[in-house]
């Protein structure tokens, strides 16, 4: 669509280069030394081989500068280290975004030939994450390798991922394993050993029983390369995989599913994993990285690996024996200066605590003495508490918003003069619609927003420009009419499913006939999608049924409620919040006269989420403040422009603009203490439920209202303006950076000011 008085731009689809897009590298801060534009690459060249094996996506340039920065002696880089990294292709790829359309080259190989193959159809799923912390991961992980900051990750891999979702109406979540097949999955290569290339990398890792003796885990390590939009440079995540015939049974059990609680001994055992796993995988590709950053708790053991090694070289062979607590300490002190640790929740059930008999049982007597030093909890000695842990040993502790920061100092207090705020951010290239994108590339106010999400800082000149409220009037519609599809064929499904399987269809709409029991893409839609916990309230809004369904009646107004999320399997009362919103259905439909449509969506994952953030027309999120630490699923809705309707926690805070970018709702006293309680009785349903209510009517009356209707999308625009140059996870990496010291080149290192200058999350903390 060519607007009146502006050049037409051509929009972006699936099939677009990013290369081809009108923008110079120096507009967005590259000194890349690949001065080939990555659309004229031939696909040939993006076959890459060194030591560890070949890989496909990066050119040789590109793959030899990573791995020389990543194994500079100065050690002038970061490891990231996560339990979870969810970065699902199917969601965003930029090589198979670079491939789709191609033609073949003319003196392509067979080999190359086989990649592009893969990469076009082969599994697009990688089960790798269980919520928001992962994604979170993926969306850092893609950031730092679009600004090219030099980061590898370690992560484990996990053969059975996590666990899958089906739903039934009378018995609520199921949960089932999944197989996945790494060795078939496109970008996930198995590292070679540099020795003898027919054979894979082994690294060993050494653990310990309680007498002393050496336990000796053999791992392999695969490759996942996060490639940057560009193809100009990549991110190594190094994913443990300890499922190999050499390492002990019990050790191979306990690596097999992501967040594994079917025993207190086999979640330490997966910590242990993780964080003594770091050093060797490090060691073994040649990594050098001086800084740690700890991805929430999980894989601080590598701390005492580290104390270990400075014990040794201070003491020598029988240090062990010669260090003294003091010694012990000094040492701690040293190791801390090379960790950074960001803390994600400040619900309890997040800090991982350990009986110390279970991890006597897991280590030597002299790693039992450093944990008894650094890990004790001051509430019960009964325990090893690692978050305490972690909050002890760092130079930089992060809470992930404003608000959270308040409460980590509450619940940390010994800790506060170190603890700073930087608040999350989404990765905007992945979470942004294609509808929604097409729009963007229309307006030059945007122009390089791709590369540079600084550019929606001039969105705001959009609300009277009526040629881009039209085509973002278009794409929302366009982006609602792909997520109402997708339920309505699903319900449609489900009822065919009735009589052929033993799940009974989760969705009183199924049970109805195809005409009745379906939803209307015209209906204001909520969304709500996210991890089911209690202190999250996924059933909030449903406290008084009768006062919802009088709203919509006398109004006339039709809603769709669309529900998503996994409670994790050990969480009776998570998964009773999902059985409540199956029974929940008939009772709303009938006493709403069939104006309240609510539908819960299974199967939750990575795709279904970017469906929803952009397709629907408010986001919805109601924890108990101050319980939310951030919240990143209400970013991915603002960057889709959708509106958010919260309760002032977690990012909101921050977002919410005096309700320039959507509404507000719930109690919003001060922090205190007493808040952080999570017992049934102190979730404030009545106090919350009823303050939505009261705000429900000026939501729905902006978007139904004719008169009203432009405000609604005000909104919409305002949260490109204020939102979207903020939340992204390009700012987010560029304040991490000061925390993490590296020396970047002048014109990267102008970049991540530029993105410091537009937002500061801790005003206290500025640089």
């Amino acid at each position: 669509m060519t607007r009146r008085g502006r050049l037409p731009t051509k929009p972006f689809d699936k099939k677009t280069v990013p290369g081809k897009l009108k923008m110079s590298r120096a507009s967005y801060g590259h000194d890349s030394p690949m001065t080939t534009p990555s659309s004229e690459i031939p696909t040939r060249d993006l076959v890459a081989t060194n030591r560890f094996g070949t890989f496909f996506g990066v050119t040789q340039q590109v793959l030899d500068r990573v791995f020389d920065q990543l194994s500079d002696p100065a050690g002038n880089s970061v490891v990231y280290i996560t339990m979870e990294i969810g970065a699902d292709r199917d969601v965003y790829h930029p090589i198979k975004s670079w491939l789709a359309g191609r033609a073949p080259d003319a003196e392509q190989d067979e080999a190359t030939r086989g990649f592009m193959t893969d990469f076009l159809a082969g599994p697009e799923k990688i089960p790798l994450y269980g919520g928001g912390l992962g994604i979170l991961a993926g969306d850092t992980l893609k950031s730092f390798a679009d600004c090219r900051i030099p980061v590898a990750a370690v992560s484990l891999l996990y053969r059975h991922g996590y666990f899958s979702q089906l739903v039934d109406m009378n018995i609520g979540q199921v949960a089932w394993s999944k197989e996945w097949a790494p060795e078939q999955t496109p970008g996930l290569y198995l590292l070679k050993d540099p020795q003898d290339q027919s054979r894979p990398l082994v690294i060993e890792v050494p653990l310990f029983d309680r007498a002393g003796s050496k336990i000796t885990a053999h791992a392999h390590l695969w490759m996942k390369m996060e490639v940057s939009s560009q193809l100009d440079s990549f991110v190594p995540e190094l994913l443990l995989d300890y499922d190999l015939p050499a390492t002990p049974a019990w050790i191979r059990e306990a690596s097999h599913h992501l967040y594994d609680s079917s025993s207190e001994t086999t979640k330490a055992i997966q910590r242990r994993l993780l964080g003594a796993g770091v050093q060797p995988a490090m060691q073994a590709v040649g990594f050098t990285a001086r800084t740690l950053h700890l991805n929430e708790q999980h894989g601080v053991v590598v701390v005492l690996a580290l104390i270990d090694e400075l014990l040794r070289q201070r003491l020598g062979k029988r240090y062990q024996e010669k260090a003294t607590s003091q010694d012990i300490l000094a040492a701690a002190r040293m190791a801390a200066e090379r960790v950074v640790y960001t803390i994600h929740t400040p619900v309890k059930a997040g800090h991982d605590r350990f009986s110390r008999t279970i991890y006597q049982e897991l280590g030597s007597p002299f790693f039992t003495r450093l944990l008894d030093l650094l890990a004790h909890d001051e509430e019960n000695p009964a325990v090893y508490n690692f978050t305490a842990f972690a909050m002890r040993l760092n130079r930089a502790t992060n809470s992930v918003s404003r608000l959270h920061k308040e409460v980590t100092r509450k619940q940390f207090p010994q800790y506060a003069d170190k603890i700073t705020a930087v608040t999350n951010g989404v990765h905007h290239l992945t979470w942004i619609s294609d509808a929604k994108a097409t729009a963007y590339d229309t307006a030059p106010e945007l122009f390089g927003w791709r590369y540079d999400p600084s550019a929606f800082a001039n969105a705001k000149a959009l609300l009277v420009d009526a040629g881009f409220r039209t085509s973002f009037a278009e794409a929302s519609a366009q982006d609602t009419a792909q997520l109402i599809g997708y339920i309505n064929r699903m319900l449609i499904q489900h009822r065919n499913q009735r009589l052929e399987t033993w799940i009974d269809p989760p969705n009183y709409l199924s049970y109805l006939g195809e005409k009745e029991g379906r939803l209307d893409p015209t209906a204001f839609t909520f969304g709500f999608a996210r991890r089911f916990s209690t202190y999250k309230r996924a059933d909030l809004i449903f406290e008084d049924l009768d006062r919802l369904a009088g709203l919509l009646i006398a109004n006339q107004w039709p809603v769709n409620f669309v529900f998503a999320g996994k409670a994790h399997p050990a969480d009776e009362p998570g998964k009773g919040l999902i059985k409540n919103i199956l029974n929940l259905q008939d009772e709303l439909y009938h006493k709403s006269n069939g104006l309240a449509r609510l539908v819960f969506v299974p199967g939750y994952d990575m795709a279904i989420a970017k469906m929803m953030v952009a397709g629907c027309h408010a986001w919805l999120n109601s924890p108990k403040r101050p319980l939310e630490a951030s919240g990143t699923s209400g970013m991915k809705a603002a960057m889709n422009g959708v509106p958010n309707v919260s309760i002032m926690d977690g990012w909101w805070v921050e977002g919410y603009h005096e309700g320039q970018t959507g509404w507000k709702f719930g109690y919003e006293a001060p922090v205190a203490e007493e808040q952080f309680s999570e017992h049934p009785s102190a979730l404030l349903y009545a106090e919350d439920s009823a303050s939505f209510y009261e705000v429900l009517p000026e939501i729905l009356g902006t978007f139904y209202d004719p008169a009203r209707r432009e405000r609604y999308l005000d909104k919409c625009i305002m949260n490109l303006a204020l939102n979207c140059p903020v939340f992204n996870t390009h700012r987010m990496i560029a304040e991490y950076l000061l925390r993490y010291r590296l020396n970047l080149p002048d014109q990267q290192e102008r970049q991540m000011q530029k993105f410091r200058r537009l937002y500061c999350s801790d005003p206290e903390a500025c640089f």
